[in-house]
């Protein structure tokens, strides 16, 4: 499937959607769990919490906040505020939350959840031929990237694999490798922007004939230079 281009307004909203998914998502799964902070992405696309011990989850879907309720039932409402959005997830602290509106573009919402869809799967691919160290896949609230870790630290083969929706440096997604041990310079294989590893961007993925080869080729390439 060809992949969209990044709408022009996205740092906005991505910005926004990182302020739900760490002070609303991560909060609410830290209430249900006692210290669990990770996130996930939903069947679909879209960024969400694992269903809590006791039942129940809260996604980001689009510009939308999907509420499940242990019973089954779900609701839906709009992204308007981080309070707002604490309060139809049931999180604890709602009350002193941010209740400022949050500017959330339709276009730009739906195109996160188109790659955070893109991301899950082209990760859970690379993973089957990980190693037996490698972690599970978690989109970590703190960075609002999806990614997993592989290889032996002590001989500089741990990377970290992922894929951002953009940040101060990207103002659109790109997908990236970070070694935990800085490789020897090569600019063709090390080559990122803001920090020491490897970076992709969504513009070259669009632009390709298989987008989702040509990701795992990237993150394949690097992981068979490390493990060399």
């Amino acid at each position: 499937m060809p992949l969209p281009a990044a709408p022009a307004d996205l740092p906005h909203t991505r910005d926004a959607l990182h302020r739900i998914a760490e002070e609303v998502l991560s909060a609410r799964r830290v209430q249900a769990t006692g210290n669990e902070i990770a996130l996930t992405v939903p069947p679909g696309g879209g960024v969400g919490t694992p269903d809590f011990p006791s039942g129940g989850w809260v996604h980001i879907v689009g510009a939308e906040l999907v509420v499940g309720a242990p019973d089954g039932a779900v609701t839906r409402t709009p992204i308007t505020s981080v309070k707002a959005a604490a309060l139809s997830a049931g999180l604890n602290t709602a009350e002193s939350l941010d209740d400022s509106p949050l500017a959330v573009d339709q276009a730009s919402a739906a195109f996160l959840t188109t790659v955070f869809a893109f991301a899950a799967d082209a990760l859970e691919s690379l993973r089957t031929d990980a190693d037996a160290a490698a972690s599970p896949v978690r989109l970590w609230p703190e960075h609002f990237d999806l990614a997993y870790e592989e290889g032996d630290e002590a001989t500089g083969r741990r990377a970290g694999y992922g894929v951002s929706p953009g940040d101060e440096h990207h103002p659109a997604p790109y997908a990236y490798v970070t070694p935990w041990v800085a490789p020897a310079p090569d600019p063709v294989l090390w080559q990122a922007t803001g920090f020491t590893g490897a970076e992709i961007g969504w513009a070259d993925l669009a632009a390709a004939a298989d987008p989702h080869a040509t990701l795992l080729a990237f993150w394949s390439d690097r992981r068979a230079a490390l493990r060399a």
